[in-house]
């Protein structure tokens, strides 16, 4: 098995901690948001201060896991990337990389997700198993 950073066309896609998709996931269900927005949405588990939220999102920003643009004066987050892109490459750095599977991947298994509706499944089943169809 190969290395999946070196050798998969998502490498590029940066890798988010478990604090920043908890941000991308507000970003993908609301769309763009300012920090304050984005603070007010936060799950039970991550009371931060304000400040944290901002340092986190400009972070993220730096990663190139978001976008920020400035709305009549107030900077306005955005996710960079796609929740099938970005979720694909955690699935894939997992069951690729940690779990050494080295066939087909089924999306199907998250057909219970709240975050992916039926279409964004298959976009996903197509990322997990793209380093399989240019093997062929």
């Amino acid at each position: 098995m190969g290395d999946i950073d070196s050798e998969h066309p998502m490498a590029d896609t940066p890798q988010p901690s478990e604090a920043e998709l908890e941000l991308l996931k507000i970003l993908w269900r609301d769309g763009p948001a300012s920090a304050r927005e984005i603070q007010a949405r936060l799950p039970e588990g991550l009371a931060w201060a304000a400040s944290t939220t901002r340092t986190v999102l400009e972070r993220m920003r730096a990663k190139g896991l978001l976008n920020r643009e400035e709305v009549h004066g107030v900077a306005v987050y955005a996710a960079a990337a796609g929740k099938t892109q970005v979720l694909g490459g955690v699935l894939r750095r997992l069951v690729r990389g940690v779990l050494e599977v080295d066939g087909p991947l089924p999306a199907s298994a998250f057909s219970g997700s709240q975050v992916l509706n039926e279409a964004e499944l298959e976009e996903l089943t197509a990322v997990l198993n793209a380093d399989l169809e240019k093997d062929r």
